[in-house]
């Protein structure tokens, strides 16, 4: 018997049936050198912690044994679980609580409304910690103006808990001024003290470095691509249409399929994956952007994939293959709803939505099939692929803290991070048998109890490495890992890969009005020339002088010798 469903770590696949996120999925390994990066920085001036300087703060990587995957991680994909495990037989990863008592008051964010904070679930999993873990919950809607006024105070909580989506602003100097040192804890060695903790991958450690110091516990998160150009294969097998293997070759696809009079259209829209197949630098966050190519420091807006990237989602636009929903906007209907119906055949989404949609499907008895196209290289060659972030959600503690309750938040998230398929894993993610859920078929299923407490509150605490299982939808789970594989062959590391770099505060905005420029680019609201304008004008406006920061981070910490 096994959980329904699984994707770890990003809890923000927790978050995706509120529509507020998707859940990124994928997998680590851990990183063996921090190859470019920069300074220590310090709270004015910005910068990050690599090289030499790196390895004397990370905790040292000892894979966690307890479980066995089905299918191993293979160049930066998930763990793969297939196989029903049988709950009468989960082992535990943390045979004593290591908390020594205390509480911990921990701010959040959620989404949804709270459970009461003495509830089954709550007290479950406190006496598995060892401690007392009082949640002080935000809604995650407004979560960043509540951090910004309370890291602003004196006042702040034992533990808290910031998303990399809320990293903006005075945050990132305020993590290196208001939250302890953790290297005391959990640098070198020290972190066998926490099992679960030492199995995160060092990637993610690595992304945790604020200031030349220790401060975060990382959530693992995916670093292969993560946005797959999903199709409906019953249609495709059904009508005998072809793959695409060039962007040629899907805009003549795209027209054949069009039948706007049927109201059929090829695709959403695709500039995601129109970036993936013309090999932009990711855009997940800025320092990625960045890449040393042929001896210059180039961001990923001043390359001629960038352009070629549009142009080729402009003309999807222009040959009217696209649904007239997606010109719109963004927000003009659901795209996923417009897929599954048959109005469009491809649309591009989280990876996780290959199995909640197919989840979706199934219990409706649909008949609608949702796969997964590999993406191409734009001249139908091999995709140029680049990584994204090791870890994306950070779990912080008050400088204010004393050292037992430092232990016991750390016991907290070594609770939270346990792997996929042993006790601590089913508490965390799916609370008591009996109380919170029920076996169904040999799986587990939520009733109301454990909807409405088994949510949103410890799960953002910390998680296992990437990790992947649908024992309902095993073809599902193996599908998803193996297509991470086949990318992640084709996925190299950025200059900046992996490291957690604060900008000076003058630079924040410079790149802000691109995204807004690129989707009106692609739906022929503005045209090639004034990306290429707004784009000299970055450099004026400061990019040239960003570009000559980055560098001397890069030049600071090259490898002697």
């Amino acid at each position: 018997m096994t959980p329904k469903s699984a994707s770890v770590p990003s809890r923000r696949s927790f978050l995706a049936s509120t529509a507020i996120a998707a859940a990124a999925v994928a997998g680590g390994t851990p990183l063996l050198t921090a190859c470019g990066g920069g300074s220590s920085g310090s709270t004015n001036k910005g910068g990050t912690t690599s090289g030499k300087d790196a390895k004397k703060l990370l905790p040292t990587f000892v894979a966690q044994n307890v479980v066995t995957p089905d299918i191993p991680s293979k160049n930066g994909s998930s763990l793969g679980f297939t196989q029903p495990l049988n709950m009468a037989e989960l082992k535990a990863s943390v045979p004593t609580p290591l908390g020594k008592g205390g509480t911990v008051k921990v701010m959040a964010p959620f989404w949804g409304s709270p459970p009461k904070s003495q509830n089954p679930y709550y007290t479950a999993m406190n006496k598995a910690i060892g401690a007392d873990i009082v949640f002080q919950n935000q809604d995650g809607n407004t979560y960043d103006q509540k951090l910004g006024a309370v890291l602003a105070s004196s006042e702040i909580p034992d533990m808290v808990v910031i998303p990399n989506w809320n990293m903006g602003g005075k945050i990132p100097s305020a993590v290196i001024s208001k939250f302890a040192d953790l290297g005391p804890y959990l640098a070198g060695d020290k972190v066998k003290e926490y099992p679960n903790l030492a199995a995160i991958p060092t990637d993610a450690w690595q992304r945790s470095l604020f200031g030349g110091k220790l401060l975060g516990i990382p959530m693992p998160a995916a670093w292969v691509p993560n946005i797959v150009p999903f199709y409906r294969k019953d249609v495709f097998d059904k009508e005998g249409y072809q793959l695409p293997t060039s962007a040629d070759a899907f805009l003549a696809l795209a027209k054949d399929i069009t039948n706007a009079k049927a109201k059929r259209w090829a695709c959403d829209d695709m500039k995601w994956t129109a970036f993936n197949i013309f090999g932009v630098l990711s855009g997940q966050e800025k320092p990625l952007g960045w890449n040393m190519t042929d001896g210059k420091l180039v961001y990923r807006i001043e390359t001629d994939a960038y352009l070629e990237a549009l142009e080729w989602t402009r003309k999807l636009y222009a040959a009217g293959v696209v649904h007239p929903d997606a010109k719109a906007g963004k927000t003009q209907g659901d795209p996923a709803l417009r897929f599954t119906s048959g109005e469009t055949l491809i649309y591009n989404q989280d990876i996780s939505h290959w199995y909640a949609k197919t989840a979706e499907q199934a219990a409706q008895k649909t008949g609608v099939v949702i796969w997964g196209m590999d993406i191409f290289g734009h001249d139908g060659g091999d995709p140029a692929l680049w990584a994204g972030s090791p870890a994306n959600i950070w779990s912080f503690i008050s400088k204010k803290a004393s050292e037992a309750v430092v232990r016991d938040a750390l016991a907290a998230a070594n609770v939270t991070a346990a792997p996929y398929g042993t006790k601590e894993y089913m508490l965390t993610n799916y609370g008591e048998e009996g109380v919170h859920y029920t076996v169904e078929n040999g799986l587990p299923v939520k009733n109301d109890k454990g909807n409405n407490e088994v949510i949103n509150a410890y799960v953002m605490l910390d998680g296992p490495p990437p990790t992947i299982a649908h024992p309902d939808l095993p073809e599902i789970a193996k599908a998803q890992v193996e297509w991470q594989q086949r990318m992640g062959a084709f996925t190299k590391k950025s200059s900046f890969y992996g490291l957690q770099i604060v900008e000076p505060a003058r630079y924040t905005n410079l790149a802000n009005d691109f995204e807004q420029l690129e989707d009106d680019v692609v739906r022929g609201r503005k045209k090639i020339s004034d990306v290429q304008q707004a784009v000299s004008d970055w450099r004026a406006g400061g990019g040239d002088k960003l570009r000559e920061w980055y560098r001397k981070l890069l030049d600071d910490n090259a490898p002697q010798g």
